[in-house]
């Protein structure tokens, strides 16, 4: 492909979102807007409409002993689990951790006091020591997910595991038929759940204000440089060595529509496919590296000398004492897999996805999981037989039809100094907070994601692929 038509390629990115009915730039600054005044709405200078105000809970547990967890897998997400043992230390405290990286290893060692017999090198040394504590958090890749959750199952601790569960539908089921043989507590970390902008939203549609749901459309946006980082150069680039997308990524959002939805989901049916980051899109002349003396680098959007160094966004990955450090950063991709062209990777994630699902009842949904976007977070609307909403990930806004009347949700719960760096607007920590709670009580009741509501969700996902690949709809 010559320098011409790679430049006319990517501006036809962004042709995708006409097809929502908006332009780019208005639908950026919309992200951020007030919605106009109008009869009924919230008065001026206040967020949340009286009939939204609903509660946001603290994040300390409500309990009267720290529960013990082991942390497996102490990078990104485990570290952000093990954060909350720190913020409320009378709740929960990490008396060991396993990872084969040596400097996540000791970093979290140090930052949680752990001697040093109860660090490990590997997943399978925790289980050759008996019983510990009474938890263990599981923030390993992918293909790891199963086999240290079914050991620890069966030696009577309870879970708390990252999502996806499994690589497949039979292990889902069987984490599902361990935990209840054992009689023991998973929590799948369905964050969304746990994030008080998603709780309010399920009340706003449960409190019938918008009458009898009929049909929910929601988006992921996943935001170019992630797709690049994580799906074309990165861990989840390869569906057979990890998860397919639609649960790699956004068995999130599956999850939250089957939980707004509340009823099971009967059909679905899905497309996408791999559309840009291939070979034979590659600009030409293009080398194997953006470090390699690429001719487009000043150019193209998904450089890794734009993302990594001079933007700096996805540093986490390279574990480096000093983010600033330009030099250190452009030797990790001069030298690891994230210096890659996006052209010239080994990945086989679809870059666009599209389902449409059939619940119980007749209620329709609709989700899309989208690459080509300057942002990521939610986006959400919801039809109702009396009224409206629809969401940005922070704010949302409920119409009723009758009383032509507007009500807006909008509480910046990242500025409530508990829910300050909670992580995916507070879900992380409200999630570590009910487990804390559950593992205490040893009830599962405390759990919004029960094992039962998580592994049905993956199942959807799973069932997703499979409507994909054979272009057919599938039964659940």
């Amino acid at each position: 492909m010559n320098r011409k038509e790679f430049l006319k390629r990517l501006g036809m990115l962004t042709v995708g979102a006409s097809l929502i009915g908006v332009d780019m730039n208005a639908m950026a600054s919309e992200a951020t807007a007030e919605a106009p005044a109008a009869a009924g709405d919230v008065k001026a200078g206040s967020k949340t409409h009286p009939d939204l105000d609903f509660d946001v809970r603290p994040l300390k547990a409500a309990t009267n002993r720290a529960i013990t967890a082991i942390i497996i897998g102490a990078g990104s997400r485990g570290t952000t689990y093990g954060k909350y043992a720190l913020q409320f230390p009378d709740t929960m405290k990490i008396v060991g951790v396993a990872d084969a990286n040596n400097f996540r290893k000791k970093r979290t060692a140090k930052a949680h006091n752990i001697p040093v017999e109860n660090c490990f090198n590997d997943w399978t040394d925790v289980f050759e020591r008996e019983k510990f504590a009474d938890a263990v958090i599981i923030a390993t890749p992918d293909n790891l997910h199963y086999e240290p959750c079914m050991k620890a199952l069966a030696m009577g601790y309870d879970v708390l595991l990252e999502k996806p569960a499994a690589q497949t539908e039979k292990e889902c089921k069987d984490i599902l038929a361990q935990a209840k043989k054992y009689n023991r507590i998973v929590a799948i970390c369905h964050v969304l759940r746990y994030a008080p902008y998603f709780i309010a939203m399920r009340e706003a549609v449960h409190s019938g204000l918008i009458g009898d749901l009929v049909s929910i459309q929601h988006m992921e946006p996943i935001q170019y440089a992630h797709m690049a980082h994580s799906y074309v150069r990165g861990k989840w680039r390869d569906s057979k060595q990890t998860t397919p997308i639609i649960l790699a990524k956004s068995c999130h959002d599956l999850d939250i529509i089957r939980w707004i939805v509340d009823k099971p989901c009967i059909q679905i049916a899905a497309e996408g496919t791999l559309m840009h980051f291939k070979a034979e899109n590659a600009p030409q002349g293009a080398p194997a590296r953006c470090t390699d003396g690429c001719p487009h680098e000043a150019t193209c959007p998904y450089s890794a000398i734009d993302i990594y160094v001079r933007r700096k966004r996805h540093l986490g990955v390279f574990d480096l004492p000093d983010k600033k450090d330009e030099a250190a950063i452009m030797e990790k991709i001069r030298t690891t897999m994230f210096g890659r062209c996006v052209y010239k990777c080994d990945n086989d994630q679809p870059d666009h996805y599209v389902t449409t699902m059939l619940f119980e009842g007749g209620v329709t949904a609709s989700f899309t999981m989208d690459a080509f976007t300057p942002w990521g977070g939610r986006r959400t609307r919801i039809m109702g037989t009396l009224g409206y909403i629809e969401g940005d990930g922070k704010k949302f806004t409920l119409y009723t039809f009758r009383d032509n009347k507007k009500r807006v949700w909008h509480k910046n719960v990242a500025e409530m100094a508990e829910y300050k760096h909670a992580g995916h607007g507070g879900g992380d920590h409200a999630l570590a907070r009910d487990f804390v709670e559950a593992v205490a009580s040893q009830d599962p009741a405390k759990l919004s994601s029960t094992i039962d509501a998580s592994i049905e969700s993956h199942v959807i996902g799973f069932k997703a692929e499979k409507s994909r690949k054979s272009m057919k709809k599938v039964k659940i």
